[in-house]
């Protein structure tokens, strides 16, 4: 983390800092010529990525808060993800707040890092939000020393997508795919593959987005709450890597590099089902030919104690600068919409896809509509039913390393090496990118 500062110090230093995008200064007042009318003018400021997914939504979340706040005016700066997280770090770094926005959105992962590094940066939101109406594991990533910071946006509940004709061929129903484990998974997908050809799934040596799902699933992650290594002595993780190993030596898994070629396995009809959350079903709808072929199960668990077949892959929450000028004024519109709103959320996933953690929104009609292309399922439903299960746990600060330092052994462990030693090395190698 040391290093990582310095290396944002020195780029603060040797680039122009970020002057425009900044918050606008509030209270100013537009005259309304219609009837001489003076109404108060409010405007803060936002940054975002991917305009048609989180812009969208804040774009909603406006149109709801000017109902009541009619002079409300909310300014969208959209810009690449590693753009903005770029931005943002070069200028706390050198603590340069000039040119900051009021709101901005942050990924889950970066929650404790960002807190823990630039105290006081960001606002408190403990006593603004009513935190009992969200799912419980998406607010323990905001908690930080029993203050919680931002509000809950999207989520990443996993879900089993499987290719019902696939399954029946090979003799299997809805019901055979409900509440088993990953043991029981693998020969399922041995059955699969040799009834029909075709892959139970994908893997990716150089992706770490399974290994993540289960260990949430089994109620740990990559490092401990103190923001130690927990590789060794952590029956969760070496679970986790014992199934990733199986599955790669069973047969059943389709080998993939990147993005592209894992859509792609399962758009072309390749792979049976799909390990992913819930923001992979428009990748999946992708292939038009395939409606009615598709529907979502609960993901396998782990076999130890206390894992459930509940996860989450991904997830973002908006944040609040607290040195803003107009910090009050970006809290209410954020407590008041995304966080605390039914209707921004049936809205959200109505015109975007999105699913949220908001409770209250659960049992609405858009959250119960069933989906031709799914064989008539409602998977919303049964999504934010999933979500309600996924165990809590903290990201803490180095998560991406600790990430990094398991892709670094992965190969290794593929290949046969000893588990126990490959633990340990994955545990030094963390504890070395951290000093």
């Amino acid at each position: 983390m040391k290093k990582l500062l310095s290396v944002m110090l020195l780029v603060s230093l040797t680039a122009s800092l970020v002057a425009a995008c900044g918050s606008t200064k509030s209270d100013s007042a537009n005259t309304d010529k219609s009837n001489g009318s003076t109404t108060k003018s409010e405007k803060v400021v936002a940054w975002a990525w991917d305009p048609s997914f989180n812009g969208a939504a804040l774009k909603i979340a406006e149109e709801l808060y000017k109902k009541e706040h009619p002079g409300f005016e909310l300014e969208i700066v959209d810009m690449a993800k590693t753009d903005l997280e770029q931005k943002l770090n070069t200028n706390l770094a050198a603590g340069v707040k000039e040119g900051l926005p009021d709101i901005i959105l942050v990924n889950d992962p970066n929650i404790q890092k960002y807190v823990t590094s630039y105290p006081n940066t960001f606002a408190d939101f403990t006593d603004k939000v009513d935190f009992s109406q969200f799912s419980s594991y998406k607010v323990d990533a905001l908690r930080i020393d029993d203050k919680v910071y931002g509000v809950p946006f999207d989520i990443g509940v996993t879900g089993m997508f499987y290719r019902s004709d696939y399954l029946e061929q090979a003799g299997y129903k809805a019901e055979d795919l409900e509440n088993i484990t990953w043991d029981e998974y693998i020969e399922i997908g041995k059955v699969v593959k040799e009834k029909t050809g075709k892959y139970m799934a994908t893997i990716n040596p150089n992706d770490e987005a399974l290994t993540s799902i289960l260990l949430q699933s089994g109620g740990s992650w990559y490092i401990t709450p103190e923001n130690k290594g927990n590789f060794v002595d952590n029956p969760a993780m070496t679970d986790t890597l014992r199934i990733y190993k199986a599955i790669a030596d069973s047969g059943i898994a389709k080998p993939v590099t990147g993005w592209s070629e894992f859509v792609g396995s399962f758009n072309a009809g390749d792979v049976a089902t799909v390990v992913s959350g819930v923001w992979q079903v428009a990748s999946i709808m992708d292939a038009k030919d395939q409606s009615g072929k598709w529907k979502v199960a609960p993901i396998p668990r782990l076999s130890v104690e206390g894992a459930v077949n509940a996860s989450n892959e991904g997830g973002s929450s908006w944040f609040v600068l607290d040195g803003s000028a107009n910090k009050d004024l970006a809290i209410d519109f954020l407590a008041k919409t995304i966080g605390g709103s039914s209707e921004f959320y049936e809205r959200f996933l109505n015109e975007n896809g999105g699913v949220g953690s908001y409770i209250p929104s659960f049992s609405s009609e858009a959250y119960s509509q069933t989906s031709e292309f799914f064989g008539g399922q409602a998977i919303y439903s049964d999504f934010t039913k999933w979500s309600t299960e996924v165990p809590g746990i903290t990201l803490g600060m180095y998560t991406q390393e600790a990430k990094d330092a398991l892709k670094n052994e992965l190969p290794n462990i593929l290949n046969g090496a000893d588990l126990t030693q490959s633990l340990a090395n994955i545990q030094k190698l963390f504890e070395q990118q951290v000093q």
